[in-house]
């Protein structure tokens, strides 16, 4: 009986350690400035003794959330690719950057703190998501519906210039305009 209550407390605390994230990164999202720890608490339906219990600190927290979104990223475009032709699963993938870019609204402040103190890897990020519009690029230069001369550089750039024009929910429809005419200029010509 104990055994089972054990594993039923770590079932809890994973189903209390992923809702966490999730609300994190949603208030993360629509904030114009930082959450408090006690608000991501109070919206999760938990205490702020199990929020410290998971994210001993705001860093610990800003971290969680910027890895996870990193990992949904890189194991969205090998999935998006299961699923779409490259081009589809290359315009969907902008969209999840889109959405990642809009997760950094509430925590830029530290995000960019610990991005400075080595806290965070940016520059392994950057490969990892290079890596991803890599995987996207080759499939659709594979099936002829990819320009061949376009980078995972060219492309990650013309991302950050989009969003830095459209950067919130209320410029969507731009971004999503604009994406969509990143994406013909992608297409080969004949």
């Amino acid at each position: 009986m104990e055994e089972l209550q054990t594993r039923e407390l770590r079932a809890d605390a994973t189903r209390n350690r992923n809702q966490l994230l999730e609300v994190a990164t949603r208030m993360f999202v629509s904030a114009d400035t930082e959450p408090s720890m006690r608000a991501v608490a109070r919206e999760a339906g938990v205490g702020i003794a199990t929020l410290y219990r998971h994210f001993p600190n705001r860093e610990s927290l800003v971290d969680a959330v910027y890895r996870d979104q990193v990992a949904r990223l890189t194991a969205g475009a090998r999935e998006l690719l299961a699923q779409l032709s490259p081009p589809a699963a290359l315009r969907r993938w902008m969209d999840l950057f889109g959405e990642w870019i809009a997760t950094k609204n509430g925590m830029l402040d530290t995000l960019l703190a610990m991005i400075e103190s080595g806290e965070i890897a940016h520059a392994r990020t950057q490969t990892e998501l290079l890596a991803a519009i890599d995987d996207i690029l080759d499939a659709g230069r594979a099936t002829g519906e990819l320009r061949a001369d376009v980078t995972a550089e060219d492309i990650a750039a013309s991302l950050i210039g989009i969003f830095t024009v459209a950067p919130s929910l209320e410029h969507e429809a731009r971004a999503s305009r604009l994406l969509n005419i990143l994406m013909d200029g992608l297409r080969p010509t004949p």
